[in-house]
């Protein structure tokens, strides 16, 4: 946001004229005056109840003060705001993302892989506003919590309402790939449309086989990104269970089946990205962002909003104060 003025020629030849003025001012001689003391002789002078040279000094101020107002508002102030225009359609996006009880492990440079993962969809999401985003989540049942949309402060809220375990032990990933190829099939508004299943587990829930509802996604023509997050071994564990309200911490082993979810991305027609580290899953999703994806065009609109309505109204009013106190207040003595 800036400033600017419309006519700033005026502005310029104004201020000129007002600095004439205020200098010849200066040098301009007072007018003979003759002072006559008021009261009785020999006794004490008269004094006005107030300080009149400061109320004088102050009503001369707010005359130039007025002055100097209308002078601003006649070069046509404006606030210049500056917006970014998207002149083409983003991609629609929908992310699948695990809220299983596994992905409370702490093997993310101190996050578990859930945080880990919002953390980056976050991200990810503020660096490209031009894209629709939606939202499923993935656990022994899945559901679309927010279908593509450019709204970030619904996308947001949804994404960090997700806690661990809120749809139970399991991991439904041909549910939650079917529910996806269905969704992004009616979602047409862009040409580009991508599902990107973030996980850490096997397929060990739900009725839909998984490769078969990779390779419906297939068929609908979206991109299909597979990210499988953590890394092998006994893996801390902690969080609190969302129905019960019982915290939960351990050690688990975190095997799953690297081969399974590149089988799963090969049917989609996808990629398969293993991200085993925090700086492995950043570099996925950095890959995300660069590769398949195409950033849309922008434009910068700058919008203008006028000021001197309300200078104007401003200096009108501290001269008609300024006129009101000298006749009411001075007006038997300046």
């Amino acid at each position: 946001m800036s400033v600017g003025f419309e006519t700033p020629l005026v502005l310029c030849i104004g201020a000129v004229l007002l600095g004439f003025i205020l200098i010849m001012s200066r040098f301009r001689k007072d007018d003979f005056v003759l002072s006559t003391p008021l009261g009785a002789p020999g006794g004490t002078s008269f004094k006005p109840p107030f300080g009149v040279d400061s109320l004088v000094r102050l009503l001369r101020a707010g005359t130039f003060a007025a002055l100097v107002l209308l002078l601003v508002a006649s070069g046509g102030p404006v606030f210049i705001l500056r917006e970014t225009v998207w002149l083409s359609r983003g991609a629609d996006l929908v992310f699948i993302l695990d809220v299983s009880p596994s992905m409370a492990g702490i093997d993310m440079n101190g996050k578990n892989r859930f945080e880990a993962a919002r953390d980056l969809v976050r991200s990810f999401a503020m660096t490209r506003p031009q894209d629709a985003l939606g939202l499923i989540a993935l656990g022994a049942d899945a559901v679309l919590l927010v279908p593509p949309t450019l709204d970030r402060g619904a996308f947001f809220t949804r994404l960090d309402g997700l806690q661990i375990g809120e749809l139970g032990d399991g991991t439904a990933i041909g549910t939650a790939l079917a529910l996806a190829s269905l969704h992004i099939r009616n979602f047409r508004a862009s040409s580009r449309r991508s599902v990107i299943l973030i996980t850490d587990g096997e397929n060990n829930a739900g009725s839909v086989h998984p490769e078969n509802a990779a390779a419906s996604l297939r068929s609908s023509g979206a991109a299909f990104w597979v990210i499988g997050l953590g890394g092998s071994g006994e893996v801390p564990i902690d969080y609190v269970d969302p129905v019960t309200k019982i915290q939960r911490t351990g050690i688990f082993d975190s095997r799953y089946d690297h081969d399974s979810l590149r089988t799963i991305a090969n049917k989609g027609g996808g990629a398969y990205l293993a991200a085993p580290s925090a700086e492995s899953f950043a570099a996925a999703f950095a890959r995300l962002d660069s590769g398949e994806l195409t950033i849309g065009r922008s434009g910068i609109l700058r919008r203008r909003i006028p000021l001197h309505e309300p200078l104007i109204a401003a200096g009108v009013l501290l001269l008609f104060v300024v006129r009101m106190l000298r006749r009411h207040v001075l007006g038997a003595l300046w």
